[in-house]
């Protein structure tokens, strides 16, 4: 299985705490891979180094490798605007703009330059039914999306980052704020969609990783403590320390 995403000894420090401890974990193209643990243990502040979210914070200082098909991500020569469009960010809170529906889901094709209304017009449709909001909205396109609910505007936040085809999709806890059927509606698109893109997810919901990923890193302390197969990890853990979190002993 050829690896998308390559991460090596990976330091972050926020001023002189250290967030991250030589993180080594890679990331094969295709499918969805959970990252675990509990609060504050660095799965989110990980997540963000691979598309650079930690450059917008003051103060914090990353060491390590990163690369995205063999492209160095913290390279001198990469374009951050490219990088966000190939590894798209999907937050805990919707997050939509105060826009249209349309103009939420064209707004990166538009960044792009794009503006040929048959083709807004095709991934517009095309995305919202890929993150399965399309029969919701199709006739209240120009609706504001501040007017949809929160499921419907968390899917609504995915469909913009599936209009610009990236090859990642980072889901930082994206239902923790959503209700029940809204998390079902996401979860059993992320499968539909598995397929046709990487997909690395952080979430604090142990039925939501064993249900939908592929693989599993469970994070501590800043520690990357295991990592392998989802199967493999929630049913024969290898560290104590993993079976401890999944049996609910902390966290």
């Amino acid at each position: 299985m050829t690896e998308l995403i390559t991460t090596q000894d990976v330091h972050l420090y926020y001023g002189k705490k250290e967030a991250l401890k030589g993180i080594d974990l890679n990331f094969p193209d295709k499918g969805i891979h959970a990252l675990i643990g509990p609060s504050g243990c660095g799965k989110s502040t990980y997540l963000r180094c691979l598309n650079r979210m930690n450059d917008l914070i003051e103060n914090v200082k990353i060491t390590g490798s990163f690369k995205l098909a063999g492209q160095d991500i913290y390279g001198p020569k990469t374009d951050l605007v490219e990088l966000r469009k190939q590894v798209g960010m999907v937050f805990q809170q919707p997050n939509p703009f105060p826009f249209s529906i349309y103009e939420n889901v064209t707004y990166g094709l538009r960044l792009a330059g794009i503006k040929d209304k048959q083709l807004l017009d095709e991934r517009v449709e095309t995305s919202l039914k890929q993150a399965a909001v399309w029969d919701e909205v199709k006739d209240n396109l120009n609706k504001s999306a501040l007017a949809l609910s929160g499921g419907q505007q968390q899917r609504v936040c995915i469909a913009r980052v599936l209009a610009v085809k990236p090859q990642v999709i980072l889901l930082d806890e994206p239902t923790s704020a959503l209700d029940p059927v809204s998390s079902n509606l996401i979860e059993d698109m992320l499968l539909t969609i598995k397929d046709d893109y990487t997909i690395i997810i952080v979430t604090h919901n142990m039925q939501q990783a064993s249900r939908i990923s592929d693989t599993t890193s469970f994070f501590l302390n800043g520690e990357l403590i295991e990592t392998g197969k989802t199967k493999h990890v929630f049913l024969n853990p290898k560290k104590q320390a993993t079976n401890d979190y999944l049996s609910g002993r902390f966290g």
